[in-house]
């Protein structure tokens, strides 16, 4: 992660980062301790939020030559939305914390370059306007509060809202032991503005240790959305997904924020794809920074990709903008390695491009 150091040059504008990592180093300056503390930190000694990122470091890619790749096209078709790039922005709460536009500056930015947006349960602005801020597709991330009516209520606001899919975490009974976090919290408890999905409701809490599997039935009784199970890191849950009639996957450890496993999401992937063999779409996020990580986890079965923490730098340096060229930085990334390896299609990302250490 970057260091609050003044000796580190920055950019003064997105136009001028040369990745991604440009924007982590304006962040890390500009925003609050407090803040840039709870978007850089993990749970315990972060071992797992730093596997995310060293899993990558043991495989490589086989790139093939005398391939026409003067074309590239990454589209991918995820139930029946064709996305433009398998690049997503991941759910994040509490955006406004880093731009005063937060969430909106997001949609908005997602919608200008054709990028998936799911919006969090604990979004500064209520899924209405996220929505109409992103014009279409919104996928509706969703905590569920120990009261159903509650969890009632969000599901037909998402459903008003037109989102096609709910996407339930279930890796957080309990918060993990975040230990950078305590001031972030304290920081959105002194505050008077309400999180936008949460107007006119009482909620205590959005975390339930009591959730158990047949809650995905009462789901399907609830909600007319497609359901994607989010948190998903073995081959046993990933088969108890299917069993439960689940209609998707994200393979995720809440960017190494709960549990300390130490172990990254990117080795989670094989062991899930062998279970799902294809049946349902897999999504996994991760310690993502580069086009060529994108294309590891494509080659090893992810139909699609998920980033937080980038896209939140590039929101904290430059609002809008700043999303926009984090998007545009790890598209072009992604276009050229898929030039450098042979294969103008995502289809023709396949385990055969990988070699491991």
């Amino acid at each position: 992660m970057a260091q609050q150091d003044d000796k580190i040059p920055t950019i003064t504008s997105p136009e001028y980062a040369k990745n991604i990592f440009d924007f982590e180093t304006v962040a890390s300056k500009k925003l609050a301790p407090d803040i840039w503390h709870w978007l850089s930190g993990g749970a315990d000694d972060m071992k797992t939020l730093q596997a995310n990122r060293s899993a990558f470091d043991h495989l490589q890619i086989r790139a093939r030559r005398l391939v026409n790749v003067s074309k590239i096209d990454t589209t991918v078709k995820i139930f029946d939305q064709t996305l433009a790039t398998p690049i997503v922005l991941a759910p994040v709460g509490s955006q406004k914390q880093f731009n005063i536009e937060g969430e909106l500056a997001t949609a908005r930015a997602a919608a200008s370059r054709n990028h998936l947006m799911i919006a969090s349960t604990v979004s500064s602005f209520s899924l209405a306007k996220i929505t109409t801020a992103a014009q279409k597709g919104v996928w509706f991330q969703l905590y569920p509060t120990p009261d159903r009516q509650i969890t009632r209520t969000l599901l037909q606001r998402a459903e008003d809202a037109g989102c096609p899919v709910v996407v339930l975490t279930v890796d957080a009974p309990v918060l993990g032991n975040r230990e950078k976090e305590a001031g972030f919290r304290r920081l959105l408890e002194s505050e008077k503005d309400a999180l936008g999905n949460f107007v006119d409701l009482e909620v205590q809490t959005t975390l339930d240790p009591s959730l158990e599997w047949d809650f995905i039935s009462w789901l399907k009784e609830n909600t007319k959305m497609k359901i994607v199970i989010k948190g998903i890191v073995t081959h046993e849950d990933a088969k108890l997904c299917l069993e439960n009639s689940a209609d998707g996957i994200i393979i995720s450890n809440h960017g190494g924020r709960q549990e300390e496993s130490n172990r990254g999401t990117m080795e989670c992937l094989p062991e899930i794809v062998e279970a799902i063999k294809g049946r349902i779409p897999i999504l996994i996020d991760g310690g993502f920074r580069r086009g060529t990580d994108i294309f590891k986890a494509l080659a090893l079965g992810a139909q699609a990709i998920c980033i937080g923490r980038p896209y939140l730098w590039g929101l904290a340096s430059f609002g809008q903008g700043g999303v926009e060229k984090v998007l545009d930085l790890l598209q072009a990334e992604l276009v050229r390695i898929m030039q450098l390896a042979g294969t103008p299609y995502i289809s023709n990302i396949t385990p055969d491009f990988i070699a491991r250490k």
